[in-house]
């Protein structure tokens, strides 16, 4: 049995197969076409994002993990396009260019969070440009630790069998993300990954109850190690021939967009596996990685600092609390799109309304709302014993409920100048007891450019007067 394990010169993962450029056009609809009854758009932004192969590879090379795209592109403006978004993404591009032919691009109208339209413009592949890809695909297997195969149909994978087969011989693992209906172009892979309308198409149809013996069946006949099925809201579930089966619900906390969510749960997977993580816990991993793919807009690459920091939520309870140098890494990307990051600080021992119309108020100010929150020692200092009345990890769980609140950071010190310098906010927020040149880091932000403003305070709520209420 093939097994996929990090080579002891550092893990390389080949991708192979149909990529196309996503272009999303964003605008404003205001009236309907006197020409025919559809919505006008008035173009407004554009962007371009890899999609199909070019997806999962960005998402491998985000992860952390060296990886190759080896593929068929046409010679036209798209693949050069294409060419620019791989090398940004860290992704060693080997393109064979199909000379007169296209590159795949799908346009899509957006108009507020609604898609309006999409336009495909699809590739046709010659056979000259497969057989250079196969002689190619054979010769840069030394150093693989797994290839994986992601078949859109497109024409690049036609000769898939032909390409597993190579991989088998040299006992590289392979990885399928299947479209045809043909269970026979995937015979021999060390694991398939159909989603669930795909496995029915593949195996045909059967009740949820037996869905495990449907695939057992499969792995036998195709000679399958495993079989992975996304199925959407409900989860991921492995079949494996071992005898292992894993069942894992779905991880995502909102979905905005399920584009490219297979894409990343592949490369996520494979990740996991050349890493050394089990194959459970590379599951684990992958439904992760794909729950915050499908809560971003569009085609969405999963860094391994978005994994990360969702990985150290989960075992925090999904608090928004995170180590400062995972936070400056977020803010880090986040500014790069354009977000304003907003900060406020205090202890926030017992949460009211106060500081909730505090908070409302700052997240206004800008995209990105962080909260610096006193630790223990820090409250104890500042307000005496027995403060805190709740502990650390309780605060943080309440003001990581509140809508407003994008990010909470604990600083040790009396005040949070240190976290103010590190994190350079655009806006620095306090309550109205406060006038702004006495705001602890004020100097620092207006010195980046930044502005310092003040809240009014909401009468007769504060933690104190609560605290004393309770007392008599």
């Amino acid at each position: 049995m093939v097994t996929a394990k990090v080579e002891t010169a550092g893990p390389l993962i080949l991708v192979v197969g149909d990529v196309m450029i996503d272009r999303y056009i964003f605008g404003d609809t205001t009236r309907i076409s006197p020409e025919a009854p559809v919505p006008v758009v008035r173009a407004g932004a554009e962007e371009i994002r890899a999609g199909g192969a070019a997806n999962v590879a960005a998402n491998v090379a985000a992860l952390g993990v060296a990886c190759r795209l080896l593929t068929i592109c046409g010679d036209d403006g798209a693949a050069v396009e294409l060419n620019g978004l791989m090398a940004r993404q860290g992704v060693t591009l080997d393109c064979v260019t199909d000379k007169g032919q296209r590159t795949t691009e799908k346009i899509r109208l957006i108009s507020g969070v609604q898609q309006i339209a999409r336009i495909d413009h699809d590739c046709t592949v010659t056979d000259a440009a497969r057989a250079t890809l196969a002689a190619r695909f054979e010769a840069l297997l030394d150093g693989v630790g797994a290839v994986i195969f992601s078949d859109y149909a497109k024409g690049v994978l036609t000769a898939l069998p032909e390409l597993l087969a190579i991989a088998a011989q040299r006992g590289v693992a392979t990885f399928v993300d299947p479209k045809p209906v043909d269970p026979a172009r995937y015979r021999g892979a060390f694991l398939l990954k159909p989603n669930m309308a795909e496995f029915q198409a593949l195996f045909g149809s059967c009740p949820p109850d037996r869905i495990v013996d449907r695939a057992r069946s499969a792995l036998d006949e195709m000679g399958l190690d495993h079989m992975l099925i996304t199925r959407g809201a409900k989860g991921i579930l492995l079949v494996s021939r071992d005898g292992e089966v894993v069942d894992r619900p779905t991880q995502a906390l909102e979905v905005f967009d399920v584009t490219g969510a297979g894409d990343t749960i592949i490369a996520a997977l494979v990740v996991g596996l050349v890493q050394g993580l089990s194959m459970a816990t590379a599951i684990d991993q992958a439904n992760i990685a794909a729950s915050i793919a499908v809560s971003r807009r569009g085609t969405y690459v999963v860094t391994r600092g978005d994994l990360d920091e969702r990985l150290y939520r989960r075992e925090h309870f999904m608090t928004k609390l995170v180590p400062l140098a995972m936070l400056c890494d977020r803010i880090a990307r986040a500014r790069e799109t354009g977000a304003r990051v907003v900060f406020t600080n205090g202890c926030f021992d017992v949460l009211h309304a106060g500081h909730v119309r505090l908070l409302a108020e700052a997240k206004r100010q800008g995209d990105i709302l962080i909260v610096g929150l006193n630790s223990d020692a820090s409250v104890r200092r500042l307000k005496g014993a027995p403060r805190p009345v709740n502990a650390l990890a309780d605060r943080a769980e309440v003001i990581s409920g509140l809508a407003a609140v994008d990010h909470v950071v604990v600083f040790e010190d009396d005040t949070p100048l240190a976290l103010i310098q590190a994190l350079r906010p655009d806006v620095l927020v306090k309550g109205g007891d406060y006038t702004p040149d006495s705001i602890v880091g004020a100097d620092v932000v207006r010195q980046s450019g930044g502005r310092v403003m003040t809240v009014p305070l909401l009468p007769g709520r504060s933690t104190t007067a609560t605290l004393g209420a309770l007392g008599r």
